[in-house]
This record gives structure tokens, C-alpha cells and sequence, in this order.
């Protein structure tokens, strides 16, 4: 099936016209071609050449990204950079093999003819043979001996091959302005420790000399700046592209970095970000990420559509091509969602044939389907392979130990999602929780798996208070629901929130004591607050008045007693911010 790909897209036709020229001069013109051609050939061929092809979980698509323990040697890999300009090669910031489009010489050519011609073409078929595996070279000099092999049109039967090179392969503008493939075994610097240092200096998580704040904050500076450009912690091919779409955004570059995983199975892309991007965004890259995913079999609805327009790869399996959007979030202190890099802008279906998209539906962020999950997990039904802390894969829910190391995983990776879900879907994972969490019969079980349990458990109460700071965060602007709401229910809101909350902190977490403590200072600082009722004389305010500064009172009371909580706390733990 995988060769009809596109067959009717009208943009991919006009690519695969044999006779006709193919100029594509800007960076959105070059992305329409490689995702047709990355999708046909590095995701569809796969899927119906190698046996039991491994489909991407929807759950892998939703930040935070989950680590990729294994590797599929028998699918493909690649890293690809392309710039919307000529390249320099003394000048350049990177090493390369440097290839020649005809144009490059078309002085020459002129006065020299076919001789010239010849000699260029030659010579880049010798580069890339000189790079190329000596198990392929027959059948590359069969396919191109005499072919210009750095023209686009040519790139299609040109991707075997560049799939099994090793390192990148470089499109840019030849001289006549149109791209073509100007480079390959390209090496893309990785400067990876000066780029974390910098980054946890600038959002305060380290400090220069400070080695202890350094050793416990590097994990979750490097995890943040990961997942601004699309990865987890990862590889050194899908790291060192990265810090190359870094470097390159930095130097106000136009490009696209490019690069499939043989672990994680999907074609991410980093891309210069559109004009309409808001400024505070300009700094990161567009991330996209392509892959082959299976739809839910509880979106009957959204599978009965698909199917009627011919969306599925494989009907059998609910197969589609999905392609997601991100979009960044810049680092607050402030923010209950601290460790939230990255979220779900856009999602796109893509028709295997005529190239259609579809842009309405939610494939990967269903509430429904999460709390079907969720069902499972606890039921033993969840057959879905998970990493539980990074260092082991579990294949199953069979046991009480494999179901809670999954249940761990599941809430660690939705926390921040849970946290904002309404009142009804909570109540919905409120209620799965506590009859698996608290049920009698599984008592003498969580008392073998006593560790395991509290891990669970402490995350659940994280969740718990976490909702109650998000509302906290609304609070502070004077939004409840959606709704202003003004200075007296604000801070009656705030106290009886406070009040809970103070009891349920015997689990601990330094990190939402912290949020808690910042909100409540700039809510004691509002200037409003300060000058028409706190600081103004008693003899002047309204029965109203008062009764806000008698509120405003109990909120420095109970600020200070989670002042006294968390100094008692973190006097008596070396770690407060275990989790």
C-alpha cells in the first residue's frame, strides 16, 4: 500500500511529474515536500516491510515524553538540516561532505558543456560512495551512475540510501535559489553542558559555585530544556539536534532540523517558529512530531468518521498518520505546573492518499479515553509497555507490584493534566483511585509492597493539593471558575482553600509549600488591598472593609503558619524536595 502514498495529494503529484521541474525556494515549500516523502518513506514502508512494526503509543506523543529503552534496528533513522540560503562551507559552524548542485557551475557550464557536467556529477556520486555502507554501493551506482544526485527530484529514490548513513544530510539553496541537497555526513555540534548550565542560571536553578544546587536541580533543568525542543532525555543523535536548532534559532537562522529515532518511531522536527509567533516565543523552535498511531477503540465515533473518508493506514488495526504541534512555556517558580515545557497546540490526521488533513479531532488528549485507562491499570487489564523510572520496563499489569509501579508512571506523567481537569472528571479519578488505593482486600498486598504503595500514594496527595494551588493561581488574579469574583471572596476563597490544605500537607512537597507561600505574598502586596482597606485608618472603612481587613488578617496568620510547617520540615529533612 505504502507506494499509492499520496498518489492523489495534487502537491505530491507535482513533485512526482518525471518531465517537469521542481522548484521549491522557501522553507515551507521544502516542508510540504519532505513530509510527504518522509511519511511515504520512513514511516508507511516500514510499517508494511518489517514484521511486528512497532506503532507509537498516543500516550508517547504527550509531553512530558516518556525515555525510549529501546532501539529498533530494523527501522529506520535519520537527521536532516536544511537553510533557506546557500551554503558557505569555510564559515559554516558545523562539519560536512560537501555535494554540488549543476547550478553551483552554471558559468562554466556554459563555456564547458557536457564535460563539466559529467565531472560534477561524478564527483558527488564519489562522496557519497565514500560514505555510503560497501554492501549497498551496487545498488546506488545501478540506480544513479549518471543521475544528478543532489537534485530533489531524485531525493525520493536518493532516502534509502541517505537512511543508512550515519550521520545528517544537509539541503540549502544552490545559486539559483532553488534547495536542493548541498551536504551530507553532517556532524552537528552538541555543546550540551554550556547550554544546560546557561539555562538553569537563567530561570534560577542553579547558581554559579554552588554544587550542591547544581547536582539537584541538573535533572530538571536538563529534562525542561529537552522537552522545550521535543525530546525526553534522549540519544545523542536526537540531542545533538537540539542543541543545533538552539544555536541555529540564535543566530536568527531560517532552517528546519529534522530527525526519526530508531527508539522512539516518530519524525520530529524543529523549525524556524512563523512570524505570527508571539515574541516571548521567538526564542524556541516549531516542534512537530509525525508518527503512525493506533486510534482507540472507544472513539467509535472518531473511528466510524476516519473510516468512512478513508483515513486509516490499516483498518484493521486503526492505523492513521497523526501529525502534532506544540506549543513552548516559559519557566515560573510561580506556576503550580512548573516542569509543564511543552503542550499540545494542534493536532492534524493526515489522509494516506489524497493528503487531506483533518484538524478537529482530539486523538491524543481524550479525557474519556484517560480514565478508561486508568480502569484498566487498576483492573490488571493494562497491557501497554511502560518505563517506570527510567531504568525498567514493565510489560503488564498482572500484579498488584506491576500495577502500582504503572500507576505510578500514569499519574506521574498526567499530574499537571489531572490537576486542571473539572470537578465531574476528577470525581471520576477520585473515585478509581481511592476504591483501588483503599480497598480492604488489598491490604496484606500493599503491606508486602509498602514502598511501592506510599510512592503511589504520594503522588495522588501532590495531585490532590496541587488542585488546590491551581485554584489558588486564579485566586490571585481574582478568577474563580472562570469568573471575577471580588476582593472580600477572593480572600475568603483563599483562607478556607489555606485552611484544608495546612491538614493535608502531611505529605510534604517543599515545591507546592513554595507556590503556596509566593502566591500569598503577592496577594498581601496587592496595592489595592493595601491602601483602601490594610493600611488605611479603622475609623474609615465600612462594615465591608473591615470585614476584608479581618480577612486579609487570617491570610497572614495562615501564611505564617506554613512558614513554621516548612521550616520545621526542611530543619529536620536534608531534601525537602523529594518529589
Amino acid at each position: 500500500m505504502w507506494e499509492k502514498a499520496f498518489t492523489q495529494a495534487p502537491e505530491y503529484r507535482q513533485y512526482a511529474r518525471k518531465r517537469s521541474a521542481l522548484h521549491l525556494s522557501s522553507l515551507e515549500e521544502l516542508k510540504a515536500f519532505l513530509d510527504f516523502n518522509h511519511i511515504k518513506h520512513c514511516l508507511l514502508r516500514p510499517y508494511f516491510e518489517v514484521d511486528s512494526y512497532p506503532l507509537v503509543e498516543v500516550r508517547e506523543l504527550l509531553p512530558s515524553f516518556e525515555v525510549d529503552l529501546y532501539e529498533y534496528k530494523a527501522l529506520p533513522g535519520f537527521s536532516m538540516v536544511a537553510f533557506e540560503r546557500p551554503m558557505n562551507s569555510f564559515h559554516e559552524i558545523f562539519q560536512y561532505d560537501a555535494l554540488h548542485s549543476l547550478t553551483d557551475w552554471e558559468d562554466m557550464h556554459r563555456q564547458e558543456g557536457c564535460a563539466l557536467e559529467e565531472n560534477v556529477i561524478a564527483s558527488n556520486i564519489r562522496t557519497f560512495q565514500s560514505r555510503l555502507p560497501k554492501r549497498h554501493h551496487p545498488d546506488f551506482l545501478k540506480e544513479f551512475e549518471d543521475k544528478d544526485i543532489c537534485s530533489l527530484k531524485n531525493y525520493a529514490n536518493m532516502l534509502p540510501f541517505l537512511l543508512e548513513l550515519e550521520r545528517a544530510h544537509v539541503l540549502a539553496h544552490d545559486q539559483s535559489g532553488q534547495f536542493t541537497l548541498q551536504g551530507m555526513y553532517a556532524s552537528l555540534p552538541s555543546n550540551l553542558d554550556s547550554e544546560l548550565k546557561q539555562f538553569g542560571l537563567k530561570i534560577g536553578k542553579f547558581k554559579p559555585g554552588n554544587n550542591l544546587m547544581y547536582e539537584c536541580n541538573r535533572l530538571f533543568v536538563y529534562q525542561f530544556m529537552m522537552e522545550l525542543h521535543g525530546f525526553p532525555i534522549v540519544s545523542e543523535r536526537r540531542t545533538s539536534s537540539a542543541m543545533f536548532a538552539i544555536r541555529l534559532l540564535r543566530q536568527k537562522e531560517r532552517f528546519i532540523v529534522r530527525v526519526l529515532g530508531q527508539s522512539d518511531r516518530t519524525i520530529t522536527t524543529m523549525m524556524s517558529p512563523p512570524a505570527d509567533t508571539p515574541r516571548r516565543l521567538r526564542k524556541y523552535p516549531r516542534i512537530e512530531k509525525l508518527a503512525l498511531v493506533q486510534i482507540n477503540k472507544n472513539q467509535k465515533e472518531t473511528i466510524a468518521m476516519l473510516d468512512d473518508l478513508g483515513y486509516f493506514v490499516d483498518r484493521k488495526k486503526r492505523v492513521v498518520i497523526l501529525r502534532v504541534t506544540y506549543q513552548q512555556h516559559e519557566y515560573s517558580p510561580k506556576n503550580v505546573r512548573e516542569d509543564r515545557a511543552l503542550s499540545v497546540l494542534k493536532q492534524e490526521v493526515i489522509h494516506p492518499i489524497n493528503g487531506r488533513i483533518i484538524d478537529s479531532l482530539n486523538i491524543i488528549q481524550n479525557v474519556q479515553n484517560m480514565l478508561l485507562r486508568l480502569n484498566d491499570i487498576v483492573r490488571g487489564e493494562y497491557r501497554v509497555r511502560i518505563t517506570y523510572k527510567r531504568n525498567e520496563v514493565i510489560q503488564n499489569t498482572d500484579t498488584h507490584e506491576n500495577r502500582l509501579k504503572v500507576l505510578y508512571s500514569w499519574l506521574s506523567k498526567h499530574m499537571h493534566r489531572i490537576a486542571d481537569y473539572s470537578e465531574e472528571y476528577y470525581a471520576q479519578v477520585v473515585r478509581v483511585l481511592d476504591g483501588y488505593l483503599l480497598a480492604p482486600d488489598h491490604y496484606d498486598v500493599f503491606n508486602e509492597h509498602y514502598e511501592l504503595h506510599q510512592e503511589v500514594w504520594s503522588r495522588y496527595s501532590q495531585i490532590q493539593q496541587a488542585r488546590k494551588i491551581r485554584v489558588l493561581e486564579d485566586l490571585r488574579h481574582r478568577q474563580y471558575k472562570g469568573e471575577p469574583v471580588s476582593y472580600h471572596r477572593m480572600l475568603e476563597l483563599m483562607t478556607g482553600i489555606l485552611s484544608e490544605l495546612k491538614f493535608e500537607i502531611v505529605n510534604y512537597f517543599d515545591k507546592l509549600v513554595i507556590k503556596v507561600l509566593i502566591i500569598g505574598g503577592d496577594v498581601l502586596s496587592d496595592p489595592y488591598l493595601l491602601r483602601k482597606y490594610v493600611n488605611a485608618k479603622e475609623s474609615t472603612l465600612s462594615p465591608y472593609g473591615l470585614e476584608i481587613r479581618k480577612m486579609y488578617q487570617r491570610l497572614v496568620a495562615l501564611l505564617d503558619e506554613f512558614r513554621s510547617i516548612r521550616k520545621s520540615r526542611t530543619s529536620s529533612s536534608g531534601n525537602p524536595g523529594a518529589f
